[in-house]
């Protein structure tokens, strides 16, 4: 793989590529790095590190080799065909991911519609010997179905998805509109994946979400209804977690689940303070909320999982008077401890209020 300018490193990106693969259900057995300013037309990696891809089989015993950049389609083909292996990149792998996660219709819709916008330029028979194979990684939703499937069937299938996503899509704007009338303000949790979000919603909010120490742990947006101090009401969405890399094919299908940021009144970015690539998923964030159009929407930057570096709620004030001397915006918080929540309700409140905020942080 290729480094990334502004993101991860390749040594970074590999071991996030390697928990992508554990979160899709599979065991890895090995990696290895290869920079080159152009990948190879015909097999993305040079002759020599295809050889000694080759040669680690019989070693390592693969039976599957994921690419941590997106291949054409005639790349993959030609590397299945050298290898004798399935073979998947990153793109396919966390659309794999989501459509594992997904659980309501409208999760569903968007990951089918992704997937096969993915998979329309793959189906000029490279994939077919895919057929049926359920439960294997990369062939969830419509790839079960949809392999043998010619290009028009598929592209009907497409417009019928995108169909079905726009009447999400005047739903959710009903409902919006519905909130703006009622004047309740709302708060959007963003972040990278595994950051804390859904800890930090039930914390705020007691609801009932999923909140587990691992990627893409919930997909489906959950807004609920919490009481600040000040005795303002607020409503408090839970997003998709991003990611470095993030399929267009999935920020196009999410649309309808992403334009509630952008109805947003302030955006929490929560950011897993403890992780070593704790500025590189920083960035990765700002960049993809730039992307969709975001980037001057107030934001509470906070750095979560303090807990894990200090002993108390106490031993806070030191901690934050170095933060503060480089970060003077952030607010230090423990989402599973509940610290530092006196002082991230009165910067909800100044933002709803509302009050100029900065990004600037990193």
């Amino acid at each position: 793989m290729r480094g990334r300018e502004g993101g991860l490193d390749a040594e970074a990106s590999i071991e996030e590529l390697g928990l992508l693969v554990q979160t899709a259900g599979a065991e890895v057995v090995g990696h290895t790095i290869q920079r080159l300013e152009t990948p190879n037309s015909a097999h993305y990696v040079g002759k020599g590190k295809l050889e000694e891809i080759v040669a680690e089989r019989q070693e390592a015993g693969y039976t599957m080799v994921v690419f941590d950049d997106e291949l054409s389609p005639s790349q993959q083909r030609n590397l299945e065909n050298a290898l004798g292996v399935k073979v998947l990149d990153r793109t396919a792998l966390i659309i794999d991911i989501f459509a594992r996660r997904a659980q309501t219709r409208e999760a569903r819709l968007q990951v089918e519609l992704a997937q096969s916008e993915f998979l329309l330029p793959r189906l000029a028979g490279q994939w077919s010997h895919l057929e049926r194979l359920e439960g294997r990684i990369g062939t969830r939703g419509p790839g079960e179905t949809q392999i043998t499937t010619d290009r028009g069937l598929v592209r009907d299938r497409i417009s019928r998805l995108k169909r079905s996503l726009e009447e999400v899509r005047q739903q959710r704007s009903l409902h919006r509109r519905r909130r703006q009338r009622q004047g309740v303000p709302v708060a959007a949790l963003v972040g990278y994946t595994n950051a804390g979000k859904s800890t930090l919603m039930r914390a705020l909010s007691g609801a009932r979400v999923l909140a587990e120490d691992r990627l893409f742990a919930t997909l489906d947006p959950v807004t609920r209804r919490v009481m600040l101090p000040s005795g303002e009401a607020i409503l408090v969405s839970d997003t998709v977690g991003f990611i470095q890399k993030l399929p267009t094919e999935l920020v196009a299908a999410f649309r309808a689940t992403l334009e509630e940021l952008a109805d947003a009144d302030v955006l929490i970015h929560v950011v897993d303070i403890t992780h070593p690539d704790a500025e590189e998923q920083f960035a990765t964030v700002v960049k993809t909320l730039a992307d969709l159009g975001l980037a001057e929407k107030p934001q509470i930057v906070a750095l979560n999982k303090v807990d894990a570096l200090v002993d108390s709620e106490d031993d806070l004030e030191g901690m934050e008077e170095e933060t503060r001397a480089q970060h003077p915006d952030a607010v230090l918080i423990s989402a599973a401890k509940k610290w530092g929540f006196e002082e991230l309700f009165e910067r909800i409140d100044e933002a709803v209020d509302p009050v100029a905020m900065t990004d600037d942080l990193f």
